[in-house]
């Protein structure tokens, strides 16, 4: 038992020193946005002696943020609602509708995963732009309105289902559909969180792409927003950790909010066939 114990005090130390290390950046970044700019470089390094609130209003003044937020919000919760509900239609057919080289298809959508995105930016672009939808929301959300992670999320938890469900179901007359929309999908509440915090982070903190797509400033999200004010703020690194705070915000409180659900539907997913 003393054994143990000290196996367990251990365990937690070690864990609790790489917390720290993980939080360190955020905590620098936190105290760094409340320093005066004078006094970035002079000790002591992570605790400022005054606090320095008005450097917010001074981030948010600096850039049309407000604009930048509509941008993110908007391409934000498209791609949320857009992969959520689509992946999960995808998922329920490669979990449950029998069809002619279902595995094949299914593994030809895995493999996507191992694309690396730099070898489809080109293509996409010259799709977008032939279609005329650079620096406009379609470029931003419908290229990627379906992940192929979300697919097998949804696919492994589908096959957790009983089938028994869905026969009683069909017994009665329900159509798949009908069975997908009023029976799985309800039962699917862990995993429609995971893939919407999922969607959401992905979006949110998304910046090669809506770089490409987007030319003018009415069109550019938050960080875009914020490469381009670190070059026209480049050496006043308390207003741009101000501004990293404001643009963190959303997404910080947006997995807190869903944290519990979240870890359900990651943990409920195994590699189940």
């Amino acid at each position: 038992m003393r054994r143990l114990r000290w196996t367990t005090l251990l365990t937690h130390v070690v864990l609790l020193f790489g917390a720290f290390l993980a939080a360190m950046p955020f905590l620098w970044v936190i105290t760094t946005s409340l320093k005066p700019n004078g006094a970035l470089y002079q000790p002591p390094l992570l605790l400022p002696t005054h606090f320095e609130w008005e450097n917010y209003r001074k981030a948010w003044e600096a850039a049309p943020f407000p604009r930048f937020f509509l941008n993110s919000a908007v391409m934000t919760v498209a791609l949320t609602v857009l992969q959520t509900l689509l992946s999960a239609m995808a998922g329920y057919a490669f979990a449950r509708l029998r069809f002619p080289g279902r595995n094949l298809l299914f593994f030809i959508v895995l493999g996507t995963l191992m694309i690396p995105f730099p070898v489809t930016l080109i293509p996409n672009f010259l799709t977008v732009n032939a279609l005329g939808w650079v620096d406009t929301y379609q470029a931003l959300i419908i290229p990627r309105a379906v992940s192929a992670f979300a697919i097998f999320l949804f696919r492994q938890f589908f096959l957790s289902i009983p089938k028994e469900l869905e026969e009683a179901a069909r017994i009665d007359g329900a159509s798949p559909f009908t069975i997908f929309w009023r029976i799985v999908l309800p039962l699917s509440t862990p995993v429609l969180a995971a893939s919407a915090i999922f969607s959401f982070l992905f979006a949110w903190n998304d910046f090669l792409w809506p770089l490409i797509v987007t030319n003018s400033t009415e069109m550019r999200t938050v960080q875009v927003g914020l490469a381009t004010f670190q070059g026209q703020y480049g050496i006043f690194w308390t207003l741009l950790c101000a501004a990293t705070v404001i643009v963190t915000l959303p997404a910080l409180l947006a997995f807190l909010a869903a944290q519990r659900r979240f870890i359900e539907g990651i943990t409920s997913t195994g590699l189940k066939e």
